[in-house]
């Protein structure tokens, strides 16, 4: 394959964007925009196969004073089959399924909260130090209700496809990591939702498996 005096907590499987700088240099008579750095090269292993990623520990989404807990979260994927596993200048991207959120809770009493996604999910790696993974959530495509004595609706990627990067971490298994990752958000309701808010912060790990031969492990390379 994702934040009243609320808290939210919740995992959110999502796609990958990284960060490039311009740097403006300056010279005695103008000033220069210095070209972004070129990305590195990047292969994921092995070609081909299916992945699921589960949620490990619990994750939050958390906006304004709203937290959302979410104990259950999974997605699944497709390792592309090469050359497309391999980008000599950039990241590997993988459609995922819609990641799925369930045993979710907030921190205030009498009032519940419930996760849903859809829409077309991607996830991306790109080798570094560290590794860069991120979840690309479609427009409108990740959407927290609660009801009680808040009745909320929390939208992200409002009004355009968002991306949440966290690290990705080889191992046995592999792993993916969220830690206050910013996704933009829209808040409808009444009392005691924070309508204010515009953005909401993310964390959760998700480890990740090979379905196809779970001998192997999903790998990220240069």
């Amino acid at each position: 394959m994702a934040t009243l005096t609320i808290r939210t907590a919740l995992a959110l499987g999502t796609g990958l964007a990284t960060a490039t700088a311009l740097a403006l240099a300056g010279t005695t008579s103008a000033a220069a925009l210095t070209a972004p750095a070129a990305a590195g090269s990047t292969t994921v292993t092995p070609a081909g196969h299916g992945f699921a990623a589960s949620l490990s520990g619990k994750a939050t989404l958390k906006a304004g004073a709203v937290t959302v807990t979410c104990s259950v979260s999974a997605s699944s994927g497709t390792v592309p089959a090469a050359p497309g596993n391999h980008n000599a200048a950039g990241p590997v991207t993988s459609a995922i399924t819609p990641p799925t959120f369930s045993s979710c809770t907030t921190s205030m009493p009498g009032v519940s909260a419930s996760v849903s996604t859809s829409g077309a999910w991607t996830v991306s790696m790109q080798h570094g130090s560290p590794i860069v993974a991120s979840f690309t959530v479609p427009t409108g495509g990740l959407v927290v209700t609660t009801s009680g004595i808040a009745s909320c609706t929390v939208t992200a990627a409002p009004t355009a496809p968002a991306a949440t990067s966290g690290t990705w971490a080889n191992g046995a298994p592999s792993s993916l990591a969220f830690s206050n990752a910013q996704v933009p958000v829209k808040v409808v309701g009444g009392f005691g939702c924070p309508t204010s808010a515009t953005s909401s912060s993310f964390t959760a790990k998700y480890l990740v498996t090979d379905k196809t031969d779970p001998a192997q492990q999903i790998t990220v390379s240069g």
